[in-house]
């Protein structure tokens, strides 16, 4: 592979790595800068080749990014994107707010904060597999918007529950993009994987961890204290105008997602892949900032041992919570509540990195020690 492709691609995965913390203008326009980013990469990767294929622009690239934001799956035969999902499902808000708002109030009534929090945080983990990470996240920022709490508390609980709601959209084909792909290429010899595959496989370690969350999100509800000059829970009513914006602002980030994960992949496919299991897992956490779905179509295939298949996994799934790009519920949760890469990664990065840990432990120590 050429040396300027390489630098490039390094110099462009170290700019969205760092930039967003450091420019704050950037970090206002994170999606636009994203998305130029992506330009660049996939531009770059135009000048080598994979195994004799062509990289860099082509129309099925263009394509891929114009229409995979507005098509994730089809009911009776009409298509339906991320987009469609959050601008529907925003404008319901804005018709609907005042009975959202009234059926909030109802529950906190009802329940007390420290009982509603773990529970939204377990219940939206476990059904994201089911109703998708995306409209999972959507009814997420929504709720915790509305609650009586501190701005921090806010933060905080956002981030931990978008780690839940990544983790549990990984137990079906119908979280996200990333369980689809690893589904259907394992459906074949030996796997024959099915509807329930990844939940035999990956639920005795997701369920504990997303259980775990709730208790975590619990505790930094404690910790920060409610907002005592109301405790009446408030639905902020959007204009329709911010509704179509955040909706754009998601199709461009998608978009730029598309790009940066085909313009990365001469470095995915020509070093990532070839690293051991091990190293392999940390390695993961470049999907912190790239499309984890790219990654995971790299490097799953048949000829993995289901260890690897875990591990690759875990490890995809777990670091696509410690930035806002690893994932489209932190995508759709930030912009919603306003939280910044800073303040995202103040907890995402830490907490992440402690998942990740505890789960090689889990996963390799036992064979590394020969006790498995």
């Amino acid at each position: 592979m050429d040396v300027f492709v390489i630098l490039g691609l390094f110099v462009i995965f170290c700019a969205v790595l760092i930039l967003p913390f450091s420019a704050k203008k950037i970090e206002k326009n994170l999606e636009l800068f994203l998305f130029c980013c992506g330009i660049l990469a996939l531009t770059i990767s135009g000048f080598t080749t994979l195994s004799g294929e062509p990289t860099g622009w082509s129309l099925a690239i263009i394509t891929e990014a114009l229409t995979s934001p507005l098509n994730i799956a089809s009911v009776w035969g009409i298509p339906i994107g991320i987009v469609q999902i959050v601008l529907i499902v925003g404008l319901l808000i804005y018709c609907f707010h005042h009975r959202l708002e009234r059926a909030i109030n109802t529950v906190v009534e009802s329940l007390s904060l420290t009982l509603i929090v773990p529970l939204l945080i377990i219940v939206l983990g476990l059904i994201s597999s089911i109703i998708s990470a995306i409209l999972a996240a959507i009814i997420l920022v929504e709720i915790v918007n509305a609650l009586p709490l501190v701005k921090e508390a806010k933060i905080e609980i956002t981030v931990i529950s978008c780690f839940s709601i990544g983790l549990g959209a990984g137990l079906t084909p119908l979280g996200e993009p990333l369980t689809t792909i690893v589904i259907s290429k394992l459906a074949g010899e030996p796997y024959h994987a099915g509807f329930l595959f990844l939940f035999d496989k990956l639920g005795i370690y997701i369920v504990p961890a997303v259980i775990i969350l709730g208790i975590l999100g619990l505790l930094a509800l404690k910790k920060r204290k409610t907002d005592e000059t109301s405790l009446k829970c408030v639905v902020e009513r959007e204009t329709v105008r911010d509704i179509v914006i955040r909706a754009g602002k998601v199709y461009l980030f998608i978009m730029a997602l598309i790009f940066l994960g085909e313009g990365f992949k001469p470095l995915i496919l020509g070093y990532v892949v070839l690293i051991p299991p091990e190293a392999l897992y940390w390695a993961n956490m470049v999907s912190a900032v790239l499309d984890n779905a790219t990654l995971a179509a790299a490097e799953i295939s048949p000829v993995l041992s289901l260890n690897q298949i875990t591990s690759a996994l875990l490890g995809l799934l777990i670091s696509g919570g410690m930035l806002i790009p690893g994932n489209i519920p932190n995508i759709i949760a930030a912009g919603k509540t306003g939280i910044t890469s800073r303040e995202w990664a103040r907890l995402g990065i830490p907490l992440g990195l402690a998942l990740m840990a505890v789960f090689f432990c889990i996963l390799f120590i036992p064979t590394l020690l020969g006790l498995a």
